[in-house]
């Protein structure tokens, strides 16, 4: 595997860019990306890990790699759909991808198994199926979700526009998505379906933005939704492709990547204008622009000083907003790979006890020994064409459920692998679950397992630089969609953000934080822009 940019210790930098990123996220990279192409600017990404690319990098162990954060990517299949156009544009159509199969999700409720085929209207007659007293209400939610999804670009046209407009026109550019986004996602299916199985299915995924239907908004639910409803893909070679094709287009124009790079301030004036950051160690690096990567959190708590933020609103605002909860992962390796592949191939499996989502969440956020409220399967090793090559006789497979942090709050401040012996306790015991788990629903594996390893928040915390262990950024609830002050711009001219925190959760939101924080500098729609792809 390539990696990714150069060593902070290793690389004399500049004294002055015209923009610096803090954080090589995927929002990080795009905003990166699009400012040296379209821009022409010299670029400057800050990344505090040895590794860059945030939740699409990958981690190795022994005689394999697992992905952290890149399951499926939707509507990837075709270069005419708006989120593979804009990876073709970031990377100049480096990036390459395998579709996933006909059945991307197959979610498990109870003892009955829900299959989700690829394409809208097979997706809709495979639901009539299961449910054909429901055909109403199905054909009523996949109405309303493509409808909101559709919306959701007006308002986040917002966040683009200059301010003075924005603040006259906003509100209408808002007003159709927030008819969906304050409600919670339970209320809205509430308004299809009385039917609590085909609730459970259709909100089946809820895993992918992090909150259970009766917290999230419907606003979250339905741009993940639609964006699986078309063609899902992973990228060929790997997760890493995705951070390793977007940073040729970055140092094209003279950009640099720079590991282990720990940004401790960003300075700014007394007039509150960002002019560059402040690195561990004391170099100071100028520019023109600012984007931080590093969550609205990390911003203004950690990276701005206190005098710069004690009269800010934003602030005080952010403590409204509660952190997404996080997730506690089991990383598997196994030798034998043939049986389990040509079984289970690489749909992603979606497991419920039943189809009490919320109240089986309510039960683990109180106690960890609850069943888990659901646990997620996937099988990176058989998304990708070139696993095999690179790892001969070697198959991988990844278990997540998701937890609050403060089930792990004890050991918060602890060292990374000296964290002491309760909590390897703690983390065997959640390993032995999550294995038993998928033994029941994989028999396959047993015999197989060659390697396991499982990532708490504590690992967010420590590699994502995430302060309560979140995989979401802020929590995507109905209030969250309501705070229009939450956008790229903030009230220190020059900087931005950038990321989850901006446009929603996951890397097309992420991703699409960056295209919002480009348009902010460079003054132009850049969400056209990327939508033509390379044409």
């Amino acid at each position: 595997m390539k990696q990714v940019g150069v060593s902070y210790k290793q690389h004399k930098l500049d004294k002055k860019y015209d923009c610096i990123v803090i954080g090589s996220g995927i929002g990080g990279l795009t905003v990166a990306a699009l400012l040296s192409r379209h821009g022409n600017k010299k670029v400057l990404v800050l990344e505090k890990h040895s590794v860059a690319g945030g939740f699409t990098h990958v981690f190795h162990r022994s005689d394999y790699e697992w992905d952290v954060g890149v399951h499926y990517i939707g509507r990837t299949g075709d270069p005419t759909m708006e989120v593979r156009a804009a990876f073709d544009y970031l990377t100049y159509g480096e990036l390459l991808w395998n579709k996933m199969p006909d059945i991307y999700d197959r979610v498990f409720i109870g003892n009955q198994v829900f299959d989700f085929p690829t394409g809208t209207e097979r997706f809709r007659q495979q639901m009539h199926a299961y449910f054909p007293s429901e055909s109403r209400a199905i054909d009523k939610y996949i109405c309303t979700v493509n409808s909101a999804e559709k919306l959701s670009s007006l308002c986040f046209a917002e966040k683009t526009i200059p301010s003075p407009i924005a603040s006259s026109i906003g509100g209408l550019l808002r007003y159709g998505f927030m008819r969906h986004a304050k409600k919670t996602t339970a209320q809205a299916i509430s308004e299809f379906t009385s039917n609590p199985e085909l609730a459970a299915v259709l909100t089946g995924q809820w895993g992918d933005y992090g909150l259970p239907p009766g917290k999230s908004s419907f606003g979250m639910h339905s741009m993940v939704a639609h964006h699986y409803f078309e063609v899902a893909g992973y990228p060929i070679g790997g997760a890493s492709k995705i951070a390793e094709s977007i940073a040729s287009t970055i140092e094209k124009s003279g950009g640099c990547i720079v590991r282990s790079a720990h940004v401790e301030e960003i300075l700014v004036d007394k007039n509150k204008k960002a002019f560059g950051v402040r690195m561990k160690g004391g170099q100071e690096i100028r520019a023109e622009n600012v984007i931080s990567d590093a969550g609205a959190v990390n911003t203004y708590n950690n990276l701005l000083s206190s005098e710069v933020t004690h009269s800010l609103p934003e602030k005080n605002l952010l403590s409204s907003i509660p952190p997404s909860f996080c997730y506690i992962c089991l990383y598997i390796g196994l030798k034998n790979t043939s049986e389990i592949a040509n079984k289970y191939g690489d749909s992603n499996l979606w497991i419920y006890p039943d189809h009490n989502q919320d109240l089986n969440f309510a039960h683990f956020c109180e106690n960890i020994e609850a069943p888990f409220p659901f646990f997620y399967i996937s099988f990176p090793s058989s998304k990708d064409s070139t696993f095999l090559s690179r790892y001969p006789g070697r198959s991988t497979i990844e278990v997540f459920t998701l937890t609050p942090f403060n089930h792990f709050e004890k050991w918060k401040g602890s060292r990374w692998q000296h964290r002491g012996e309760e909590y390897e306790t703690f983390k065997n015991r959640l390993s032995k679950r999550l294995l038993e788990a998928l033994e029941r629903h994989v028999p396959a594996v047993k015999g197989n397992i060659d390697y396991c390893e499982l990532s708490t928040p504590l690992s967010t915390e420590h590699f994502a630089n995430y302060p309560s262990g979140e995989i979401y950024g802020l929590a995507h609830t109905p209030e969250r969609f309501n705070a229009r002050w939450l956008g790229a711009r903030t009230p220190i001219k020059n900087l931005l953000l950038t990321g989850q925190d901006v446009a929603g959760c996951g890397i097309v939101e992420a991703l699409f934080g960056g295209v919002v924080a480009a348009s902010n500098i460079l003054q132009k729609d850049m969400m056209a822009v990327v939508a033509r792809g390379n044409q």
